[in-house]
């Protein structure tokens, strides 16, 4: 921990915030005099380079001046009234929980600005391009941070647009109807959860996040509890995915952009999980064990369903896309998550925080190798990727075949790699759940999703098999290997898929002491 005054910590928490929206209006700004002649493309990446490096270098001081030692501890806060009619305040503050979450946001935003600064995709503009990738980092980030109830609903929307056009103008086949299901999917479950947050607030008194997580649902009856849950919960699902609201994500990922699916997968889907975290858990814990069950029961299906999905797709002659393979797996990783909540236990929904995050590295990575592979065979297709042409990257590119391989593997949830602990924690959640929930019920949903561990398994290491090892190497000829920008976008999310994994008490140390004030109800 570094000495950092609070007046810092404040400005460094707002910096994060407000730079990328600062940063995406500059951006759409007439190139200056003196870059006449130069190409305006490149100096805009550039832009976008040195603003979300900015901004990661802000979170990362963010993180060294924070409190490791009361991580439960609301930390580097603003609050300021911005609507005093309807005690709408301008409430920022982090802790152990969103911490993490602030610093993956900003770490994979700026690789995806360091990898299109060096291959950006076809499309109208870069000034478009950076402009809203700068505004999908300024929503997500926002998102993390905000403690107020209308302010996080603001942020969880504000990403719709620019993703819905990151996908619709620079995605690949198909990519209009895939950016109008993933709006409309979207914004429907969200319309459904503005009427649960606004009832929230009007029947507590107080749209402030802090203030209703300490009164743990005291100040809501029973039915209001269950209808808020009912209606936030819808849209925060949609988000996660969970199933069966999933069937937006697939075709999102398949059409999108290399850097929209990094993004997509690595931080947009966490903002459902994080709020029935943030919002759910502690400001309806009663209507949250009312559908504890349910939650769990949906997390298990998508568990078991997104694993078959992926067996179906990786099976010889099925013709399956690997990038909408990557977004089957992670409608089971989501189930993980999901069910680790739906515990209500410290062990489960420290899981689900560590699987968050786990998945945002494993995944994001794995889209960048598939990316990669796209561009060198110009086809995602498995079949044609492990067809008679020599298609193994053992022999072609032996060094994004291994790191291809690594990326599987440890989405499998091997032991040593992050995807194990968050697996794991869950889990051991649902061996024992929090009281009131039923244990039969919950043990009959760890086995299932345990059994979903090794359905991963065995699709990722078909994955590996067929893309890695399938065709003929002798008569192939050999393709560019990792470049040199690749292996700078690539190394910090591989090198911290194996720090995570052998030292999950980097993560855990943060997210449990947080956890178990927000399940105890603000109390330490």
């Amino acid at each position: 921990m570094i000495d950092i005054s609070a007046s810092v910590m404040q400005f460094l928490l707002a910096f994060v915030v407000v730079a990328p929206l600062l940063g995406a209006a500059a951006a759409l700004l007439p190139a200056p005099p003196g870059l006449k002649g130069r190409d305006p493309g490149q100096a805009v990446l550039r832009h976008g380079v040195t603003v979300t490096g900015a901004v990661l270098l802000a979170a990362l001081l963010l993180a060294a001046g924070f409190d490791h030692g009361n991580p439960s501890r609301m930390q580097a806060t603003t609050d300021i009234s911005w609507i005093p009619a309807l005690d709408v305040r301008i409430h920022l503050g982090t802790d152990g929980i969103s911490l993490p979450l602030l610093v993956l946001t900003a770490l994979l935003t700026f690789l995806c600005a360091l990898h299109s600064y060096f291959k950006l995709p076809a499309g109208p503009s870069a000034k478009g391009f950076v402009a809203l990738v700068l505004l999908l980092e300024s929503g997500t980030l926002a998102t993390f941070a905000v403690l107020d109830l209308l302010l996080f609903f603001l942020a969880f929307e504000m990403v719709l647009i620019p993703m819905y056009f990151l996908i619709a103008r620079w995605g690949g086949d198909r990519k209009q109807p895939a950016a109008w299901k993933f709006i409309l999917y979207t914004l429907l479950g969200s319309v459904v959860m503005l009427l649960g947050l606004l009832l929230v607030g009007l029947k507590s008194g107080t749209f402030d996040m802090v203030a209703l997580a300490t009164d743990n649902g005291r100040g809501l009856t029973a039915s209001v509890q269950v209808t808020a849950v009912l209606a936030i919960g819808v849209g925060l699902a949609v988000k996660t995915p969970m199933w069966p609201l999933h069937s937006w994500l697939p075709d999102a990922h398949t059409a999108a952009p290399t850097v929209g699916s990094v993004l997509l997968a690595g931080v947009l889907l966490k903002m459902g999980t994080y709020g029935f975290v943030r919002i759910l858990l502690p400001v309806a814990p009663d209507g949250m064990r009312t559908f504890a069950p349910y939650l769990a029961a949906f997390a298990v299906v998508g568990i078991i369903y997104g694993s078959l999905a992926c067996l179906a797709l990786v099976r010889p002659g099925a013709r399956g896309d690997l990038k909408r393979l990557i977004a089957y797996s992670s409608v089971g990783h989501m189930g993980f998550v999901l069910l680790g909540i739906a515990t209500m236990t410290p062990t489960g929904v420290n899981g689900a925080l560590f699987a968050n995050i786990a998945h945002g590295l494993i995944t994001g990575l794995l889209f960048f190798l598939v990316g990669a592979v796209k561009d060198r065979y110009g086809t995602a297709d498995l079949d044609t990727l492990s067809g008679a042409t020599g298609a193994a990257l053992y022999g072609r590119a032996p060094r994004l075949g291994g790191l291809l391989a690594f990326a599987a593997i440890a989405s499998l949830g091997l032991p040593g790699l992050a995807g194990f602990w968050g697996e794991m924690l869950t889990l051991f959640g649902a061996f024992d759940p929090a009281e009131g929930l039923s244990r039969p019920a919950f043990l009959t949903y760890m086995s299932l999703g345990a059994l979903g561990t090794l359905l991963t398994a065995a699709y990722m290491l078909m994955v590996v098999r067929r893309v890695c090892m399938g065709g003929n190497r002798g008569q192939a000829h050999a393709l560019a290997d990792i470049q040199r920008y690749e292996l700078a976008a690539w190394t910090p999310l591989a090198a911290l898929t194996v720090l995570a994994g052998l030292w999950p008490a980097v993560l855990l140390g943060l997210t449990d002491p947080a956890v178990q004030k927000l399940l105890a109800g603000g109390k330490s």
